[in-house]
């Protein structure tokens, strides 16, 4: 080997060795930042805990706006060749809290609203308006004496109808008094064994109001840039059973950028009510005298994603 040869060589060694260094440096300086970052974090978290258990008033929201615009000239592989498309969703999960020593007064807000159209240019006697399909809405007021640090004497209203579509036909409210359960911070079980379930709607042959139990666990909760509720709201009627129902929604937002993030949504429902009385606008086989004892109750079930933003 020429000496031409042997000193490139020992240069592109060189070279090699040093940009090894370098970049084993670079990944202990990284490891040792991310170490005092999570130390950072963990930190500002305990803190946030000590403020959170503070008395006072604790307000905070979250929600997820999800939606999509389509539009197609002449796309003759699909049915409708002509079209335009779209839908929009957006879900607000709101909580306004006053916690004090000996007493407290909790405030929810829980809105789930999607509107979906698809217009089909070759026809004019389609409907080429976004039209509601998810549409939820529940707000609810607990208020509590402490009789111990985790147990305390309630009273609650909660409030659930729809808002784009048959506004309180039905809606629903729920005003009883019994005890408020509190095992762990963020977390809520509401036993009201005296409530008073009462029923709005056009068709009173198929709503009624009644006396039952009414039980709610709540948990809200953020941790880092995870936001997340899920909330479980049942009524046992004393009456009848087809007369109960239960609601179960949770949220759930994890956060990107600053304030953006993205958001999952989902709910489920039992309301025989609510079967029976779609089973008579539908005339789905229900017959000329339909009764709770012939409708079938399936799950209700919905769920939205997107993009969420944190107020």
């Amino acid at each position: 080997m020429n000496k031409k040869s042997l000193l490139a060589a020992f240069f592109m060694f060189a070279i090699t060795f040093s940009f090894s260094q370098t970049k084993e440096e670079l990944e202990t300086q990284k490891s040792e930042k991310q170490a005092m970052a999570d130390a950072a974090q963990a930190e500002a978290d305990a803190l946030q805990s000590q403020i959170d258990a503070l008395p006072g008033w604790k307000i905070g929201a979250f929600g997820t706006i999800g939606g999509n615009l389509s539009n197609f000239n002449n796309w003759y592989s699909q049915g409708t060749p002509n079209n335009s498309s779209g839908s929009i969703g957006i879900t607000v999960n709101g909580y306004a809290n006053l916690i004090e020593e000996k007493h407290f007064w909790r405030n929810s807000l829980t809105a789930n609203l999607n509107w979906v159209k698809l217009d089909d240019k070759d026809t004019d006697f389609d409907d080429d308006d976004f039209n509601p399909t998810t549409d939820v809405f529940s707000i609810s007021s607990l208020y509590g004496r402490n009789i111990t640090k985790k147990l305390a004497v309630s009273t609650l209203m909660e409030y659930r109808t729809t808002l784009l579509d048959n506004f309180n036909d039905p809606g629903y409210l729920d005003v009883g008094v019994g005890f408020t359960w509190l095992p762990i911070q963020d977390l809520i079980v509401v036993v009201h064994p005296l409530n008073y379930n009462f029923v709005f709607a056009d068709n009173d042959n198929v709503f009624e109001s009644s006396l039952g139990a009414k039980i709610v666990a709540d948990y809200t909760r953020q941790i880092g840039a995870v936001n997340f509720k899920s909330n479980l709201s049942a009524f046992q009627s004393y009456k009848s059973g087809d007369l109960s129902n239960w609601t179960w929604t949770n949220s759930f937002g994890y956060t990107l950028w600053k304030m953006i993030g993205v958001g999952f949504d989902f709910g489920l429902r039992s309301n025989k009510q609510e079967a029976l009385n779609y089973g008579l606008a539908t005339f789905d086989g229900m017959g000329d005298t339909p009764d709770f004892d012939n409708v079938d109750n399936d799950l209700q079930t919905y769920w939205t994603i997107g993009l969420s933003y944190k107020f």
